[in-house]
């Protein structure tokens, strides 16, 4: 477990490296900035693998033995994952999350951070660095959004007009889509998501209610996952189990502020 000190240690790094290598990249990229990874929609740029390389260099001297497991790491050595449930405390994180957005200019987009050992989490942080919004959570020490303690929405036990994000059509396989639809006949507002970072903030703070995911990349889910459960949430699989880490869940997976409501969402998606 990590000491004040350290926490705040961490954060001050994830600060540094945004106002030195993210931001003053932010709406300065020029088109060699720029490359494609596995497909036309995956984007990367310079600010991502810098913004990773630093933080690698700050977060491993923090917690001596410990290990990076980044985005742009394990694009280029996937057999990386494997430390998120090793024996070694292992850094989760996403320099650009919403890379897409942080190209066009977009001031939305965060840096995840998250710290684990052995598949359990223990701390995280969320920094927007445009917008200087920073949320940080440690294991049984509750969820903090700039210095304020948060907690989930409670919700009645009813499907009918409750609020839930997903998504963005665009990226729905059939199966997802047919489940959003059956969703959606019961009355469920539904709400679509560009950054998965900015949700969890949402979510935790209690101006959104519940998030339907359907993909399980650890760097997008670490550092919100944890901040969610320590502002009184819940993550479930859809086999009712908990969410892990390291992969390998039934999806989609749902985040709730209690077990009953994500067990309605998912429900309702199956039919």
């Amino acid at each position: 477990m990590l000491s004040a000190r350290e926490v705040a240690e961490v954060e001050a790094a994830v600060r540094r490296v945004a106002a030195e290598q993210i931001l003053p990249r932010f709406g300065r990229l020029a088109a060699a900035d720029i490359a494609y990874k596995s497909s036309e929609t995956d984007l990367v740029t310079v600010a991502d693998r810098a913004a990773e390389e630093e933080l690698a260099r700050h977060l491993t001297a923090l917690v001596p033995g410990s290990v990076m497991v980044g985005e742009e790491g394990v694009a280029a050595d996937p057999g990386l994952l494997a430390a998120i449930d090793g024996d070694a405390p292992a850094w989760i994180v996403d320099p650009i999350d919403g890379t897409h957005n942080f190209v066009s200019g977009s001031p939305r987009f965060t840096t995840l951070v998250a710290l684990a050992h052995r598949g359990r989490l223990l701390a995280s942080w969320t920094f927007a660095p445009v917008m200087d919004l920073m949320a940080v959570a440690v294991a049984g020490g509750g969820a903090y959004v700039d210095g304020e303690r948060v907690r989930v929405r409670p919700v009645p036990p009813s499907l009918r007009h409750l609020d839930v994000s997903v998504s963005p059509p665009i990226w729905w396989r059939p199966a997802e889509r047919d489940g959003f639809h059956r969703l959606g006949r019961h009355g469920v507002a539904l709400s679509f998501f560009d950054t998965s970072g900015l949700e969890y903030i949402q979510l935790a703070s209690g101006r959104r209610t519940a998030m339907v995911i359907t993909w399980e990349l650890p760097w997008d889910h670490a550092a919100g996952l944890l901040l969610h459960a320590e502002a009184g949430g819940v993550a479930m699989t859809a086999d009712g189990g908990e969410v892990r880490i390291g992969g390998g869940n039934r999806l989609p997976f749902l985040v709730a502020p209690d077990a009953e409501t994500a067990r309605l969402v998912l429900s309702a998606i199956e039919g």
